[in-house]
């Protein structure tokens, strides 16, 4: 067995660092609709001009050529508009960088695994830790060639990195490329090129504290009132003062209302954007703000009275509660969802599961463990080879997901999560603890044992119940038995207190008298210490 590799320690996780709500445009004319396509498709050709221009600069890109992209834009538009549009350009290049990066390691992960796999006389096995060699010399000649395509596909990502070059698609490569496919997509042209349109419309503004209502180009009143600053191109398209144009429709945002009115009536900055739903044919305005960071608790008071252990799977959570010693209490839960489907049906299946479990945490007052999973580089097909339904069941996990949903949910409840390093949960968890949580009434699965595991690790207890019995004889002059008790626990080494009531099947109340004394006991008449070792049962309920 090889070295295990060092694992971090647990943590608590900070809490979300902004608000996002959106409600829906009813009531609209056609002349509204008329002019929020009109100006969305004026400022969405401005901020394709602008990320070309951003995209060329590349790395030699500096606040001089910012300022000239800024004064070009306003030309056409407005100042507000142009740092909105430029803004929006950077944050698109730098999310195109790190996609790139992250496109190169995972090129490199399956060079470095199909080099290792080549390297192998052809059938040899594998182990748990290390693939195997390749089964037919066919397969073998057909991945020395992938070798070579994905070793041209990562020496050409590597020079576009270090030129600076990145490959970006306003409206989103995949629609793009589903014109190409539109029977797939189930699409017609004009339904395509509606939904073209609309993603590469631009209609989003920064907000600006100090301002009136928070957002002086979108602006929206706490009566729900919204007026668009129309550029200088479309101002005679305006039917209120100073170019503005006003919406006949209002908005009241049901989630987190009061808040958004808070901050317009006090004159807060709050970003606002307007799109179209195609499918549906429908608008819908997004407002966000910033939040300061949640006060995080220190561990150790959020490892206080216990915790939730949470593992994560394909289609539930599971979960089980434990004492603050690591014991399991009450009965495991289960919280399925189902992830197929359209993203909106996914989105909602594992907000309903993680609601459900945050209001079982909450009823307990306590903490939520979970592992601070990243399976991206244990999707790529070259290191399970044809392992075709264990890369779609680790794909099919909504990690990232998930944990975004798990943070912000549990900050508005108050509740804390501990993050822990997922590193053997799942082995370990079915070693230590899947048959002896096993009952008559009750089949443990390696998903709950894992949700023990985890839950002991962010507690600082080791995942393991018990060392070896002492070896050399049933006394415990090899010292204490169990790893339960923390080094530092005043007591642990001393002698066992006296229990009153019956200890062992074999002797009766009362027959106890010596039981503090360990020594004592070391002869014939004391046959509970002579007994087989064996291990104590686990207190499963409060």
């Amino acid at each position: 067995m090889g070295e295990l590799r060092e694992l971090t320690a647990p943590f608590v996780v900070p809490g979300p660092s902004g608000v996002a709500v959106r409600d829906r445009l009813k009531h609209l004319t056609a002349q509204d609709e008329r002019v929020l396509r009109l100006v969305g498709d004026h400022l969405g050709s401005l901020a394709s001009r602008d990320l070309k221009t951003r995209c060329a600069a590349g790395l030699e890109h500096d606040s001089e050529r910012w300022a000239e992209r800024k004064r070009a834009l306003t030309q056409e538009s407005s100042s507000r508009w142009a740092g909105s549009i430029t803004k929006a350009t950077h944050d698109q290049w730098a999310l195109a960088r790190r996609g790139q990066l992250a496109h190169i390691q995972s090129l490199d992960a399956g060079v470095r695994t199909i080099s290792h796999r080549l390297s192998l006389p052809v059938g040899e096995k594998g182990s748990k830790r290390a693939p195997s060699g390749y089964g037919t010399r066919q397969e073998w000649f057909a991945k020395s060639r992938r070798l070579h395509v994905l070793e041209d596909r990562l020496g050409a990502a590597r020079a576009d990195r270090e030129a600076g070059v990145v490959h970006v698609v306003r409206g989103g490569k995949r629609l793009l490329n589903s014109r190409h496919n539109l029977d797939a997509a189930q699409l017609t042209v004009p339904e395509w090129r509606q939904r073209w349109q609309a993603g590469r419309r631009f209609l989003q503004a920064d907000g600006e504290s100090g301002k009136r209502h928070g957002n002086e180009t979108i602006r929206v009143t706490p009566d729900g009132e919204i007026s668009i600053k129309l550029p200088a191109p479309l101002a005679h398209l305006a039917n209120a003062p100073n170019g503005r144009y006003a919406l006949t429709a209002r908005v009241a945002f049901a989630h987190r209302g009061e808040q958004w009115a808070d901050r317009v009536t006090a004159d807060r900055a709050v970003a606002y954007r307007i799109h179209e739903d195609t499918a549906r044919g429908r608008w819908y305005v997004t407002a966000s703000w910033t939040i300061p960071p949640v006060q995080t608790v220190p561990l150790a008071t959020a490892r206080a009275g216990g915790l939730v252990g949470m593992d994560t799977n394909a289609d539930h959570l599971a979960a089980w509660r434990l004492d603050d010693h690591g014991n399991p209490v009450g009965k495991p839960l289960r919280f399925g969802y189902d992830l197929t489907g359209t993203a909106a049906h996914r989105d909602a299946q594992v907000r309903h599961a993680l609601i459900r479990l945050l209001h079982w945490a909450q009823r307990h007052n306590l903490a939520i463990a979970i592992e601070d999973l990243d399976f991206q580089a244990d999707k790529t097909r070259e290191k399970h080879g044809r392992k075709k339904r264990f890369r779609n069941l680790i794909s099919g996990i909504p990690v990232a997901r998930l944990r975004a949903r798990l943070v912000s949910m549990a900050a508005e409840l108050g509740i804390t999560i501990v993050a822990v390093d997922p590193a053997y949960t799942s082995r370990w968890g079915a070693q230590h603890w899947q048959k002896p949580l096993t009952t008559k009434t009750r089949k443990t699965s390696r998903h709950h044992a894992a949700a023990v595991a985890i839950g002991r690790r962010a507690l600082g207890h080791p995942i393991r119940r018990r060392t070896a019995p002492p070896p050399a004889h049933r006394s415990d002059e090899q010292g204490h038995r169990t790893v339960q008790a923390r080094p530092g626990t005043p007591g642990r080494e001393e002698t066992r207190p006296r229990i009153p009531g019956t200890r062992t099947r074999s002797v009766r109340t009362g027959r106890g008298a010596n039981a503090g004394d360990q020594n004592a006991q070391h002869r014939s008449g004391r046959s509970a210490e002579h007994g087989s070792w064996q291990q104590d049962s686990l207190p499963l309920s409060p």
